[in-house]
């Protein structure tokens, strides 16, 4: 259980915000001038340096979306020419690649952080060039819409796995159908028939509130509110549930932190999405209730996640079940230890889990509610990530990572194990790097009293 112990604010991090962007930098030069994109995507490194794991090259996004937060929290162009150049040259086979869930990551990160920043005036970019962005967002939230199954309560985005199955990593992937819809976009099916994204998003949402998030309603052992199940499958011939399942996490009745992390920054995104539509927009839809039913998956996530996944210092390890805590004793009531050779800890969860519980506060806090305990949960989850003299902030120019002690796949057994152990350790992951920028670029914002960090960017009419 996460210990808050006092109080902070983003200006009390300021300094290691600033420190962990001039390690940054070094880093994201550092891979630059080793890695050939012949090579594929880099995923995670193996002795400090980055290699590839080709699968479906998910990780090309954060790559050059590192660059791009990196030029937002710094105004260093390098890092915005380095960004921009490499979204235009390699990111175009990602808006049409029909076989993946993860279009939210791949170019929300890239054609929709430049985006983003020309809308707020951080870049210069001429009419042409934001309607090349435009044209690419409305293209990837309509490609990624494509992949639906439909089920008797609504439907899902299916994972790469197939039509049966639905991971709860897509949640943050609506951010691509989201954006097509505030650009006005729609997806036209067979015999011309229109789907309106907004409802696809809305859908997708649901399913995976109701079925991969676990409300503690049932009475069944494993029902634990909150809990998240990494994947919930289904019978595509009549669309019936038939039970949870897991292709990165332990097993399909304990939670891996990831997943759950997943979970709770997507609904917080969302919610703060979801506020600056019209009323009339979400009753034409039959979704008046949608805020409702998404804030109560948000709340039970981030809870499950400071009460029961996260140690006492925010950190979690990579599975609420895995079965070597129980050798580790009371390890909820003290920090993580990374070093320990039973089970290890995920620090790209932490990461994407802190922006979760801040983006949950702030939401609740503007809106009149007391969202002080997540707020500051991610406070603290974030100091000990940046703390300087902590396990976690790799500060070493030989390493190429930002993040150190991030999991990529261990039931895979893909992830490095350093000689002598027999867990991996001291290794950092592409999108555990981003999400530390990501998180940190936010608390950046919010410190400097800057314009608010949210993937819609500044508010827009729908069209």
């Amino acid at each position: 259980m996460i210990e808050i112990q006092r109080e902070r604010t983003p200006a009390d991090l300021l300094p290691a915000i600033n420190r962990l962007f001039n390690i940054s930098a070094g880093k994201i030069r550092s891979l630059e001038k080793s890695w050939s994109p012949a090579s594929g995507a880099p995923v995670f490194t193996a002795e400090g340096r980055y290699t590839a794991r080709g699968w479906t090259e998910w990780t090309e996004c954060f790559q050059y979306g590192s660059a791009l937060l990196q030029f937002d929290a710094t105004g260093d162009r390098e890092f915005l020419e380095l960004g921009r150049e490499r979204t235009l040259t390699r990111m175009a086979p990602h808006l049409t690649h029909m076989g993946v869930h993860d279009h939210g990551f791949n170019n929300v990160s890239t054609y929709g952080a430049l985006w983003r920043m020309a809308r707020e005036g951080k870049i210069n970019a001429d009419d042409w060039e934001v309607r090349f962005y435009e044209l690419a967002l409305q293209v990837s939230g309509a490609v990624q819409a494509r992949r639906w199954t439909p089920i008797k309560d609504g439907g899902f985005i299916h994972s790469f796995n197939g039509a049966h199955s639905l991971f709860v990593d897509t949640i943050r992937s609506l951010r691509a159908l989201a954006l097509a819809y505030r650009l006005g976009h729609r997806l036209i099916e067979e015999q011309d028939a229109q789907v309106n994204l907004l409802s696809r998003l809305l859908q997708h949402a649901r399913a995976t509130a109701t079925y991969n998030v676990f409300s503690g309603a049932s009475g069944s052992p494993f029902d634990l509110r909150g809990r998240v199940a990494h994947e919930s499958l289904f019978n595509v011939a009549n669309g019936t549930y038939r039970g949870p399942s897991t292709q990165q996490g332990y097993s399909p009745f304990t939670t891996w932190t990831r997943g759950l992390a997943w979970a709770m920054l997507g609904f917080a995104e969302q919610l703060e999405f979801l506020s600056t539509l019209p009323a009339a927009t979400l009753a034409d839809l039959s979704a008046g209730d949608s805020t409702e039913w998404m804030l109560d998956a948000a709340r039970a996530t981030c809870d499950f996640y400071i009460d029961v996944a996260a140690c006492a210092d925010g950190i979690p390890y990579w599975d609420t079940g895995a079965p070597g805590l129980a050798t580790l004793g009371d390890w909820a009531s003290r920090p993580a230890d990374p070093f320990n050779d039973r089970e290890p800890v995920d620090s790209s969860a932490a990461a994407i889990a802190a922006q979760g519980l801040l983006r949950l506060g702030r939401f609740l806090n503007t809106r009149g509610q007391n969202g002080g305990r997540y707020w500051q949960a991610g406070l603290r989850v974030v100091e000990t990530l940046f703390d300087p003299n902590g396990a976690y902030l790799s500060q070493a120019d030989s390493h190429q990572g930002l993040l150190l002690h991030s999991v990529y796949h261990w039931p895979n057994g893909w992830d490095y194990v350093p000689p002598g152990a027999r867990v991996p350790r001291g290794e950092s992951s592409q999108w555990g790097d981003y999400h530390a920028r990501d998180v940190a670029v936010y608390l950046l914002r919010i410190a400097k009293n800057e314009p608010y960090l949210a993937f819609f960017g500044p508010s827009l009419t729908h069209a």
